[in-house]
């Protein structure tokens, strides 16, 4: 039986407005905005077959997903990815890209039509019988780069009314702003956990925000650094040294950032990682045995790069690992209107020093007894150290473990990758070829 569609009724789109606004206020993510808000505007009576939503907030470490819901299935979520040099040929023929080409917020087609398609997406709306189809740019403000873009379909007969158009745009806005704060909120979560780690991120969202705020855990730690920098640093250049950090950092630090461990602080030319744990042998065991299993996954990594480098004649990357298990404060320190969430005390000075050991025993592994014992494994006692501050000497140790195997998903280009949503896509290339018709005006001037 066909479905008939009368008018509008504004009391049921006044709902949906209602629920946005409530939703936002809960701090709704945006999954489950898209969802509730996709599903009410369909049983209010629009005849709506399809919506796709993305978001677009230019930043290569937030999560940049697509939103695609369908009357007879659902919503789907997609995650975008771009690789270095690839040529999004199907964004340059997308009505988003149009739209932005052509500095519209709207652009309205009728599906049922003879006639090839304007846009090779539109054969795929053919074959779902698309009648009708909306599409729109919604700026979070007067940043373009920032907002929404979307598109309404519809199967039905006779398309969208314009009773209909006017309903949809007026809800459009509404969705905007709930969106925007579900996105805002979704970007201020992810600039804390990118730059403070994931569970020092969440503590400070939880208002854990005062100097001297903090509690002592106990963690495994993992304190690593590049060798010889400064010289590589002098000889190549400011450019090549910061490009060659960055590949050291994404092939050595990667796996500290899992299966419970986090990066808390990078240094210069090292980092920090810690792995919390309870007081009892059994947390200590587990969290000194994933420290160590991503200590050989670096290894891998780095190994998988020196094999790159060589192949473009480059010099082959230097590092030294200490590893410990202690007692650390963590938590806020520094000025009352400038403050930074790390760890400290006397374990992490101890972590340090580990690490600077693997200089004079020519290793690139170095563990205190202490972490040894609760890691399991072969070992090699190194000797007994008198390491400053500590008044007792310190047993040392080299692991036997021979590099494991490496798994496909632990390349070290995988932390590389720029994910990037449609709207995205669009937007930095029409940003591109924005600037070149720029410098090709500002040269024809010239």
């Amino acid at each position: 039986m066909k479905t008939v569609y009368s008018s509008v009724s504004d009391i049921f789109l006044d709902k949906v407005a209602e629920w946005l606004m409530q939703s936002s206020l809960a701090g709704g993510n945006l999954e489950d905005l898209v969802r509730g808000f996709c599903e009410r505007i369909a049983a209010s009576g629009l005849p709506i077959a399809r919506v796709h939503l993305t978001f677009s907030m230019l930043h290569p470490l937030y999560d940049a997903l697509g939103f695609t819901w369908r009357r007879a299935s659902g919503l789907t979520v997609e995650g975008y990815r771009r690789e270095a040099g690839e040529k999004p040929e199907r964004f340059l023929q997308s009505p988003y890209y149009y739209l932005l080409s052509n500095n519209l917020e709207h652009m309205r087609r009728r599906l049922d039509v003879d006639g090839p398609a304007e846009f090779p997406v539109f054969d795929d709306f053919h074959k779902e019988k698309f009648t009708d189809y909306i599409a729109f740019v919604q700026a979070f403000g007067s940043d373009t780069a920032q907002g929404m873009m979307g598109s309404w379909s519809t199967d039905s007969h006779a398309g969208f009314t314009e009773e209909m158009i006017a309903a949809l745009m007026r809800m459009q806005k509404h969705l905007a702003v709930a969106a925007k704060m579900a996105v805002l909120g979704r970007l201020a979560n992810n600039m804390l956990t990118t730059y403070l780690g994931g569970d020092a991120g969440n503590r400070v969202l939880n208002g854990q925000i005062r100097r001297g705020d903090g509690e002592t855990i106990r963690a495994a730690l993992v304190m690593g650094d590049m060798r010889q920098s400064t010289a590589y640093a002098e000889k190549e250049g400011r450019q090549a040294y910061i490009d060659t950090l960055n590949e050291f950092f994404d092939a050595i630090a990667a796996p500290f950032n899992r299966n419970g461990g986090e990066i808390m602080s990078f240094l210069g030319d090292g980092f920090l990682a810690v792995y919390p744990c309870g007081r009892h042998k059994d947390p200590s065991r587990a969290a000194c045995e994933a420290a160590l299993s991503a200590v050989f996954q670096a290894q891998n990594r780095v190994a998988e790069l020196n094999r790159e480098r060589q192949g473009k004649s480059l010099n082959a990357i230097r590092y030294g690992i200490g590893l410990h298990v202690g007692n650390v404060m963590f938590g806020n320190v520094g000025l009352r209107d400038r403050l930074t969430f790390s760890a400290f005390g006397a374990a992490v000075n101890e972590v340090e020093r580990l690490q600077s050991l693997t200089k004079k025993y020519s290793q690139e592994i170095i563990a205190s007894q202490a972490f040894a014992g609760y890691s399991g494994g072969e070992w090699t006692t190194l000797g007994e150290e008198k390491l400053r501050g500590v008044g007792q000497k310190l047993t040392v140790l080299h692991p036997k473990e021979l590099l494991l195997p490496m798994n496909q998903d632990e390349h070290p280009k995988d932390v590389g990758r720029d994910g990037l949503s449609e709207a995205e896509q669009v937007i930095l290339l029409h940003r591109d070829a924005s600037r070149q018709a720029k410098l090709g005006q500002a040269r024809g001037l010239m």
